[in-house]
């Protein structure tokens, strides 16, 4: 296989697409990926970070320092101090115990996995398209007339020339 010809076939699609495959797997462990274990006070305060507080109008349990979010505050430092319950097992448990959402950011399971991939699905399947399509009209175009476009030209200065 000569140099010229392995570089076409790197440079179709299957190859890209390949790539985006790739791209998109590390995305997804890395997003996964646990940043590894943290202080306590550290854990409270990511985990106040992803509660909404129930009384305050749009603030965080993080950011508010009305009496609702102190109380949340305590009972997350109390549950992360006993050292049983993960981050998403003590979030769970304050959502559970309040009649009202008070998750800040969606869960990335189930439904809300699928709300959060969907867009980023529809913008590759956009970008390929338009790369498939682009391709496609470049490879159709010629920039060198077929002998049918010459006669209709011909023909049509002709017309022009004695029309004048």
């Amino acid at each position: 296989m000569s140099r010229s010809s392995l570089n076409r076939a790197i440079k179709k699609w299957p190859s890209w697409l390949v790539l985006l495959v790739l791209v998109v797997v590390m995305l997804v462990i890395g997003i996964g990926r646990d940043s590894g274990p943290s202080t306590a006070e550290e854990r409270i305060d990511a985990i106040a970070r992803r509660m909404v507080c129930p009384t305050c109008d749009g603030e965080s349990v993080y950011e508010s320092r009305g009496s609702a979010s102190q109380a949340i505050r305590q009972e997350i430092a109390r549950q992360v101090a006993a050292g049983v319950a993960t981050d998403d097992q003590i979030v769970t448990a304050i959502d559970d115990s309040y009649e009202a959402d008070l998750r800040l950011v969606p869960d990335a399971e189930g439904l809300e996995a699928v709300i959060w991939i969907v867009p980023v699905v529809v913008a590759v399947i956009a970008v390929a398209g338009l790369v498939f399509v682009f391709r496609r009209w470049r490879d159709e175009g010629s920039l060198v007339p077929t002998d049918e476009e010459r006669a209709l030209v011909d023909e049509v200065l002709r017309n022009a020339e004695s029309s004048t």
